[in-house]
C-alpha cells in the first residue's frame, strides 16, 4: 500500500478524537483556540536526497521543503525542531560546521528560531524537522470551488532536471549544471505568500511529490475533478533553453516533484487582486487549469489534447 493508503487504513482513525489532526488529511495541525499550527516532516538519505556529499546544501533542501507546508497555508514559521540520525563518518566535525553554518543562513533568510530536537546514531542518513507557527486561520485542504481557477507559483521542474544531473542520469553543461543543481537543494520558496494567501485562495498546499498527485491530494475529499494545461504550466528560461539545446520534451520534468512552489485555487473574481498583490510582492502567479464538477475527468491537456494520467503519478511512498 501506499502512504495514504497505510494512513487512512491504520491511523486515521484513532485521531477522530482530535479535531485539531484535521483527520490527518492536511499538511498541518491546526488548534484555532490556541492559534497553534505545526508541521512534521521526515527526510531520508536515498529517498529524499540522493547522498550526503554536500551536507550543507541537504539541510538547506529539509528547512526549506518543512516550511513550505506552513507558507502554503498562509502561516508564517517562527519556530523549528531538527532531529538528525547519523554516524561518525558522516556526522564529521566538517561537516557538523557545514550544517550549523546552513542553520544559520536559513534562520537568518525565513527568521525561524531553532527550539529543540534530538540526535541518534544510525547507519543511515536521517532528519526529522517539525514546524511551529501560530495563526488564527489557515488555507485548509479540500475547499475548491466549482469553477475555481487552478494557480501555481513560480516556476515548475528545474528541480526535477536538477535531480537527474545528481543522479548523473542527464549531462549538461556546467553552468546549466550549477543552476539545476540548485533548483533541486535550495528551492526558491514563495515566502511572502503566507501574509497574503487567505485573501485570494480557496485551498491550498505546497507542491512536494509532483503537481498531479498534489493536484489531487488537494482536493481528495471533494466531489470535484481538474483540467490542467501542461502549456500554462511555467517553467523558467533556463528550463527552456535546457530543452531547446537538448531537444527534450517539456512534460517530462513538469510532475516529479520537489518544487516547493504553492499550488492553490481561487475564484475568477479574485484574478485582479491576485495579479496587484503578484506585482506588489514580486511573485509570479499562473493560472494553469480549472476546478470542474465531478461528472468529469481529470483532464491533463497538451495543445488541447488529452493526456493519459496515469503517466504522471509524482512520488509516492510505497509500503
Amino acid at each position: 500500500m501506499d502512504e495514504f493508503e497505510l494512513i487512512k487504513n491504520y491511523f486515521q482513525k484513532i485521531s477522530n478524537n482530535n479535531p485539531y489532526a484535521k483527520k490527518l488529511n492536511d499538511d498541518v495541525f491546526f488548534d484555532k483556540k490556541r492559534k497553534l499550527v505545526i508541521s512534521v516532516d521526515t527526510y531520508n538519505e536515498g529517498i529524499h536526497f540522493p547522498n550526503f556529499k554536500y551536507p550543507n546544501l541537504v539541510i538547506k533542501k529539509i528547512i526549506r521543503s518543512s516550511i513550505s507546508d506552513l507558507i502554503a497555508k498562509g502561516v508564517k514559521p517562527e519556530y523549528y525542531f531538527i532531529s538528525g540520525s547519523g554516524n561518525k563518518n558522516k556526522f564529521t566535525k566538517r561537516n557538523l560546521k557545514m550544517i550549523s553554518d546552513s542553520l544559520k543562513q536559513e534562520q537568518n533568510k525565513y527568521g525561524l528560531k531553532l527550539s529543540g530536537g534530538d540526535t541518534t546514531n544510525s547507519s543511515k542518513i536521517s532528519f526529522s524537522i517539525t514546524t511551529v507557527g501560530f495563526s488564527k486561520k489557515i488555507v485548509e485542504r479540500n475547499n475548491a470551488k466549482i469553477n475555481d481557477d487552478i494557480y501555481v507559483t513560480g516556476n515548475i521542474g528545474d528541480a526535477s532536471i536538477g535531480l537527474k544531473v545528481i543522479k548523473n542520469n542527464i549531462k549538461i553543461d556546467a553552468k546549466l549544471k550549477k543552476y539545476f543543481v540548485k533548483q533541486f537543494y535550495c528551492p526558491n520558496l514563495p515566502y511572502k505568500i503566507y501574509k497574503e494567501i487567505d485573501k485570494f485562495a480557496n485551498t491550498s498546499m505546497d507542491i512536494s511529490d509532483g503537481l498531479i498527485i498534489d493536484m489531487k491530494k488537494l482536493i481528495n475529499k471533494q466531489k470535484l475533478s481538474f483540467d490542467i494545461n501542461i502549456n500554462k504550466i511555467p517553467i523558467s528560461k533556463n528550463f527552456v533553453f535546457y530543452l531547446k539545446k537538448y531537444k527534450k520534451l517539456r512534460i517530462q520534468y513538469l510532475f516529479n516533484g520537489d518544487d516547493y512552489q504553492i499550488l492553490f485555487t481561487a475564484p475568477e473574481r479574485k484574478r485582479l487582486l491576485i495579479k496587484s498583490i503578484g506585482k506588489k510582492m514580486n511573485q509570479k502567479f499562473t493560472i494553469i487549469g480549472k476546478i470542474n464538477n465531478r461528472n468529469k475527468k481529470n483532464l491533463i491537456k497538451l495543445d488541447n489534447k488529452p493526456i493519459n494520467l496515469s503517466k504522471f503519478k509524482g512520488y509516492s511512498h510505497k509500503f
